[in-house]
């Protein structure tokens, strides 16, 4: 059996003037009118069938019945009240909680931070690192950065910057070559794999036609592209890159590229964000500054 629920708006106005017990006080503090406000104790007094106020001289007073409404109405709004401000509050608290993986935190995100606190000192960035796509109704956060084709259910979305992807190694590496071979012989030697990324070096062979010339290759794989590259700094093989994330090690020369032959693979990286989001000071900076730094990436 369905529960019986009075007109909200109505019972709200009640509520106000059940505990102020005066009409003109109720009015100022609801932005009404008094005669607005007695059409609403009206028309929850015709729902209801039973009279909640009465009109006196001076003033108003409750009914033995409205007293008796009131006293288990009130509590109720407190309830909704108190609720309703600690979503606010949470909503509102200083901290902006970012969720991304491991590799982005580490060789994206962090090396930039600085700047962002520069400009911004009075946000608190807390960065979290997940692998799964972020739900907001299960997970604490304010924004997530993920890797995807884009395709997520109720969020809000900005493309940061493509997946692109090329093998890297370090320069001793590929001069520890025998003199006049050829560059591609390296790829039938030590080929380094990241686990959560085991198809790019398959994806960048057969998209510049080099597939056979790898099929006798050793495999060495890691868990993470970080420790992938850092196998590859210290001259263990060659990995595959993802060009966005090591432009510090280009720019040093500690890893370089020697087909200098990038693909672009259809996944991209993506700020996500819930759907329905209160608007937020610190959100909107933050995904400013990162849009920004990203298109500095793309450039």
């Amino acid at each position: 059996m369905s529960r019986r629920y009075p007109p909200l708006n109505p019972l709200r106005v009640f509520a106000v003037v059940a505990r102020l017990e005066n009409l003109t006080a109720a009015a100022q503090e609801l932005h009404v009118s008094q005669s607005a406000v007695s059409r609403q104790i009206a028309a929850l007094e015709s729902y209801l069938g039973v009279e909640l106020l009465r009109r006196e001289r001076h003033g108003v007073t409750l009914t033995r019945t409205g007293a008796s409404y009131a006293k288990q109405v009130l509590p109720a709004f407190d309830e909704i009240a108190s609720a309703t401000e600690k979503v606010l509050r949470n909503a509102s608290h200083g901290v902006l909680r970012v969720r991304t993986y491991t590799t982005f935190t580490a060789k994206w995100l962090i090396p930039r931070l600085p700047d962002f606190h520069a400009r911004h000192p009075d946000v608190e960035v807390l960065v979290s690192n997940a692998v799964p796509d972020v739900d907001f109704d299960r997970d604490a956060v304010d924004l997530a950065i993920q890797f995807g084709d884009g395709h997520w259910p109720r969020v809000q979305l900005d493309l940061l910057f493509p997946d692109e992807i090329e093998p890297v190694c370090s320069p001793q590496y590929l001069k520890s070559l025998p003199r006049g071979t050829s560059k591609e012989s390296l790829l039938g030697k030590r080929l380094l794999v990241s686990h959560y990324r085991r198809t790019d070096w398959e994806d960048w062979l057969a998209a510049t036609g080099r597939s056979s010339l790898a099929e006798s290759a050793e495999r060495m794989s890691f868990s993470t592209s970080v420790l992938t590259w850092q196998a590859a700094l210290d001259g263990l093989g060659m990995a595959i890159g993802q060009t966005a994330m090591l432009q510090a090690e280009f720019e040093k020369g500690t890893l370089i590229r020697p087909f200098n032959q990038p693909i672009r693979r259809l996944k991209a990286h993506y700020l996500v964000r819930p759907a329905s989001q209160r608007f937020s000071r610190r959100v909107e900076v933050f995904r400013d500054w990162l849009l920004a730094e990203a298109k500095k990436t793309m450039a």
